[in-house]
């Protein structure tokens, strides 16, 4: 007892960093979880009596189940790449304050991550996000660790050319007041001028037909978003400013229920990429 005692507070001494791993490799929130939940099944059943790290240990079995589930959701995934938003991390709390002590990686990261290959992504997350050298990775991925590092290093290129904000909070959230004022009163010269001319939209509706208000949708440039923007507009009275994925978005929240989540990229003020989940069911998920 005592020993299942001691590796339950290592254990959880790891929890937050292995969750952070998983979530990263996953963009589900319910799958990282599951992930984290399996490297303790894993742990419990194991005599690690000679492991001398056992935070390594942990991140290798986490990254392996990741890893399968990477490979199991790429054969039978059917959403196209274009509409699929991750699972955000959402607090209502101030988001100034938030992004002082947040540990998320942006949503627009998550969307670009879901377009490599499962080696791939474990490759990067693991070395570009986490440190591990590449050595440890080769182990995971069963590769040379010069394999290893030629997929970290196309992940990176495919990263690095997607867009992404200035990290600038205080100009996210002016931004992000400005389109709000803007869609509320359909002012849509106002939502240009906060619009970069090549900003993409994307909206995860889920399940619904293709001809529905909030269905599943890939737009690019700012005239066609303004046009998106103000199809939304008469959800307006319900949206407001939270913290996702540790800088500031906006959700929207029905009778006490959250119906959507959008998350921007900002870059010299302007908005350059918008991610909004619809999915009713998986936000529904989100807040149990």
């Amino acid at each position: 007892m005592d020993l299942q005692d001691d590796l339950a507070r290592q254990f959880e001494q790891d929890r937050g960093h292995l969750r952070a791993v998983a979530y990263r490799m996953l963009g589900s929130i319910s799958e990282a979880e599951d992930a984290v939940q399996e490297a303790w099944l894993r742990l419990s059943r194991s005599d690690v009596s000679e492991v001398a790290n056992l935070t390594g240990w942990l991140t290798t079995v986490v990254s392996r189940v990741c890893l399968d589930l990477l490979r199991s959701r790429k054969s039978r995934r059917e959403d196209p790449f274009d509409t699929y938003v991750p699972d955000p991390v959402v607090s209502r709390l101030d988001p100034e304050e938030e992004v002082l002590q947040a540990d998320a990686v942006g949503l627009a990261m998550l969307v670009v991550l879901e377009a490599l290959s499962p080696q791939e992504r474990v490759a990067f997350v693991l070395h570009d996000l986490f440190a591990v050298s590449f050595d440890e990775i080769a182990l995971i991925l069963d590769k040379t660790s010069a394999a290893t590092r030629q997929l970290a290093s196309r992940a990176r290129r495919r990263v690095q050319g997607a867009p992404t904000g200035d990290g600038d909070v205080k100009q996210q959230r002016e931004a992000i007041d400005a389109f709000l004022v803007a869609s509320r009163t359909g002012d849509f010269e106002a939502l240009l001028a906060v619009l970069d001319p090549n900003v993409v939209l994307r909206a995860d509706a889920g399940r619904v037909p293709a001809d529905a208000l909030a269905s599943s949708r890939f737009v690019q440039g700012a005239k066609a978003v303004v046009e998106q923007a103000l199809l939304f507009a008469r959800m307006a009275p319900h949206t407001e400013v939270a913290t996702v994925n540790g800088v500031p978005g906006v959700i929207t929240v029905l009778n006490g229920e959250l119906f959507g989540v959008m998350a921007v990229e900002v870059r010299a003020g302007r908005i350059v990429e918008i991610n909004i989940l619809a999915d009713t069911d998986r936000l529904r998920a989100l807040q149990k």
